[in-house]
């Protein structure tokens, strides 16, 4: 059940159509100031920070976090949708299952298993997919394609887990697409997923991305996802 006056979100700036969604606020700040001329703090409720300025094309565009795992990031998007976004584009952060997703490579979600419970709530399929047209903008400014696993853990004692998410053939693991993509499908607005390889989790142990390159990771992320939206809008 939905209502248009959000209970989670506290708007205190417009919300732009379209919207670019890290998980992480510190991430989604330092997004805004990079890609926004003199962007507003749209929220900061819950510490979910969210902020609206002019792009690069004199249009607005809004830049808001999502906080961690499915759950949190179906209330946000739920909410944004209801405030009148229209096309939402993840910029998170994911591990990669195999080799060949070198750390700080970005990739593009061409379709995602949804193994997490939110999307099952949310009556989704195990297999979901992102905009075409999204998708398609994504290839075309030069981001890697990958097959994307949702999940609920980030520590997973599941020792097979892994296992079973390559055998099915995914490439990196995340915790929010599945919830992204299940919410759009049901309410019918356009989103996808751009995801910065920092973990891998094929070796021995977990390798991690070193903490002062992340901000910049984090930055890449917003412009990949700035570049997608414009190629998406020319294509129309």
């Amino acid at each position: 059940m939905t209502d248009p006056t959000p209970i989670h979100l506290h708007p205190a700036a417009p919300l732009a159509e379209r919207v670019l969604l890290p998980g992480d606020p510190h991430r989604a700040l330092a997004v805004a100031q990079a890609l926004l001329d003199g962007p507003k703090m749209f929220n900061h409720h819950r510490g979910l920070w969210g902020y609206t300025g002019m792009a690069r094309d004199g249009e607005l565009l809004s830049v808001q976090s999502t906080g961690m795992g499915g759950p949190s990031a179906a209330i946000v998007i739920e909410e944004l949708i209801d405030l009148g976004a229209h096309t939402l584009l993840r910029i998170g952060t994911c591990g990669a299952l195999r080799a060949g997703f070198d750390t700080g490579t970005l990739v593009a979600a061409r379709e995602v298993f949804a193994t997490d419970g939110t999307s099952a709530a949310l009556g989704a399929g195990p297999m979901l997919a992102p905009d075409p047209g999204l998708l398609e903008a994504t290839l075309a400014i030069g981001v890697q394609p990958a097959t994307v696993v949702s999940t609920d853990l980030f520590y997973d004692p599941r020792s097979d887990a892994a296992e079973r998410w390559l055998d099915a053939g995914a490439d990196v693991v995340e915790m929010e697409a599945a919830a992204l993509l299940a919410v759009a499908q049901r309410r019918g607005v356009d989103a996808g997923v751009i995801l910065g390889v920092t973990d891998q989790l094929h070796g021995e142990q977990r390798d991690r991305i070193p903490r002062e390159d992340l901000e910049g990771l984090g930055v890449k992320l917003g412009d990949a996802g700035w570049a997608a939206l414009q190629a998406a809008a020319r294509s129309r």
